[in-house]
């Protein structure tokens, strides 16, 4: 790991120095009178924390036990008016391109993992009626297992993180550590390992979630916010037997990148340009006008990039759009893959993705918190996704296309995942523990770490709870997939298998 994965964060880069209230340069600039130095009063400044409100968070978080225990988070009953998995399946493909949602189903109907990682809104129905602490973070809303894995850094190197925020809203952090201790253990059940690891890795990952919420609630704000570099994730998390499977991912991210699909996805032309090729039904090519309106739209999207960005695009030019068919739970999305090249012929690829509302949002009045307004969907997924990681895509921005909302970033920017159903039992439980890490940090940025620290204490109980959760949840999935299953074999919904 060390190896192939740069750091993010990491020791300070000096020594810190204290000074005395009012001091701008490391030099006390206090007060005096009687008894003493007095420190200086300043009104209240907006966007900071009041003065001496520091130590109350760790209390306020232990507080918030007495109405609603750990252990209350164990509980999963499904309501008798819940949405049965066809249901649930059909109304999630509503709006998505009709010829595409067969390939949607069929992948869903893969296994009870898959169906999990296409059916978020599901499950934040369900959750919506299991107990909350009311702790408001910027959520992933779809944190399962297969969505963390290594991509490329400003500079060459990987990061590994959160890398999928279609769904990300404000709302309660526990709804993120349910669905990945849920996911953990269906992901093993795939794999073929027995039932006490696959709930061993539940109980790791909010372990390893509680642990880490603890050690950036002790440390300095600016500290925390950085902490858990890359390169010390492994031994932080106690992810030992992963590091071999993770530098045979690194090796693989690496040459994940435009270069290598615009060489096995685009032709030469006629005039010696280059265009994407045919290669139905993933990647096709698109009416003359439908590519004018998505090239169009980078114009808007330029603007919504920082200005130092502006020079680096300036040197490409846009030659080719296509239309790309995307992972399981945007499969019917409109996605498109714009081919730019610079002066010397070499690609970038940015890949411009429907950004429809998150599926979340519906549940989150039914759990006690507000409903975010209305707004532009791309802008909610792309600064969901900066408030959550600690590096992002230098060309995260979003745009709109004939009226509808578009996010767009790098595609193949040196991405890299583990497959959590691939690997074997001695390894799941190291990658729960790995992504509880990253759960907690993401969530750090936005949520009071000292608070949840606070409510989820030194001992295990929450672990045991979100474990039994988990099982419990991961057992009604595979009800919904075979009811899914089913109904597919039985011609009520269309499935395109193998694609």
């Amino acid at each position: 790991m060390t190896e192939t994965v740069t750091t993010v964060g990491g020791e300070p880069e000096g020594v810190a120095v204290t000074a005395g209230p009012g001091a701008v340069d490391g030099t006390a600039a206090p007060e005096h009178g009687r008894g003493g130095p007095r420190s200086r009063r300043l009104p209240r400044i907006p966007g900071f924390a009041e003065p001496g409100a520091g130590g109350s968070g760790k209390r306020e978080g232990k507080a918030l036990r007495e109405r609603v225990p750990r252990s209350a988070h164990a509980v999963f009953e499904a309501a008798d008016a819940r949405p049965d998995a066809v249901t649930s399946v059909e109304e999630s493909n509503q709006g998505r391109l009709s010829e595409l949602t067969p390939i949607r189903v069929g992948r869903m109907a893969a296994s009870p993992f898959a169906f999990l990682r296409g059916s978020a809104g599901l499950m934040a129905y369900d959750l919506a009626r299991t107990p909350v602490t009311g702790v408001r973070a910027q959520i992933c809303g779809d944190a399962h297992a297969a969505n963390f894995g290594l991509y490329g850094d400003a500079r060459g190197g990987l990061v590994i993180d959160l890398n999928d925020f279609d769904e990300t809203v404000p709302g309660p952090w526990e709804w993120d550590l349910k669905r990945l201790a849920t996911s953990l253990v269906l992901a093993g059940r795939e794999a073929g390992a027995d039932e006490d690891t696959c709930r061993a890795a539940a109980y790791d990952a909010v372990g390893a979630y509680r642990h880490t919420m603890r050690l950036l609630a002790k440390l300095p704000a600016l500290d925390a916010w950085n902490a858990i570099a890359d390169e010390e994730l492994v031994s932080h998390a106690d992810a030992h037997d992963l590091v071999g499977t993770l530098q045979r991912v690194a090796a693989k991210a690496r040459a994940n990148t435009s270069g290598r699909f615009a060489a096995r996805s685009t032709e030469r032309t006629e005039d010696g340009g280059r265009r994407f090729a045919e290669a139905p039904p993933v990647l096709r090519r698109v009416p003359d006008a439908e590519a004018e309106a998505v090239a169009a739209s980078l114009a808007d999207y330029v603007g919504t990039l920082p200005e130092d960005r502006l020079p680096l695009l300036a040197r490409y030019a846009v030659h080719d759009v296509a239309f790309r068919v995307v992972g399981t739970g945007s499969v019917g999305t409109r996605s498109y893959v714009v081919l730019l090249l610079d002066h010397r012929g070499k690609p970038l690829v940015l890949q411009v993705k429907e950004a429809r509302p998150s599926a979340l949002v519906p549940h989150l009045a039914a759990a006690g918190f507000d409903v975010p307004p209305a707004g532009h969907e791309g802008r909610r997924v792309v600064l969901g996704q900066q408030r959550m990681q600690v590096v992002s895509d230098t060309l995260l921005g979003w745009t709109s296309v004939e009226g509808r909302p578009y996010q767009v970033r790098q595609f193949r920017n040196r991405k890299g995942s583990v497959d959590p159903a691939a690997l074997a039992a001695d390894q799941i439980d190291d990658y729960g523990r790995m992504t509880g890490a990253l759960l907690a940090r993401a969530h750090s940025h936005s949520a009071d770490p000292r608070v949840i620290a606070g409510y989820v204490g030194k001992n295990d109980e929450l672990d045991e709870a979100v474990a039994a959760f988990a099982v419990a949840y991961a057992d009604r999935t595979e009800a919904d997939h075979a009811d899914l299953v089913k109904a597919v074999r039985e011609g009520r919904i269309a499935a395109e298998e193998g694609v």
